[in-house]
């Protein structure tokens, strides 16, 4: 596979910051949110990252064997 070269890595930079201020007024107004809740429930996020974790360790384990 070939490198990037130094024009493309700018403009994949440059479409980088495009894309993080595009999305800059919803990322405020969740993060707003999310702190004005009174049910933060941390478990529900938790849980399943934990089962991918569990399950990419699995793999990596079988794949070893």
């Amino acid at each position: 596979m070939q490198e990037v070269s130094t024009w493309e890595a700018v403009l994949l930079g440059v479409l980088a910051l495009l894309l993080v201020f595009w999305f800059r007024p919803g990322i405020k107004e969740a993060l707003r949110q999310s702190q004005e809740a009174e049910n933060k429930d941390w478990a529900a996020a938790l849980i399943p990252i934990a089962v991918v974790v569990l399950f990419v360790i699995l793999l990596i384990v079988l794949a070893k064997s």
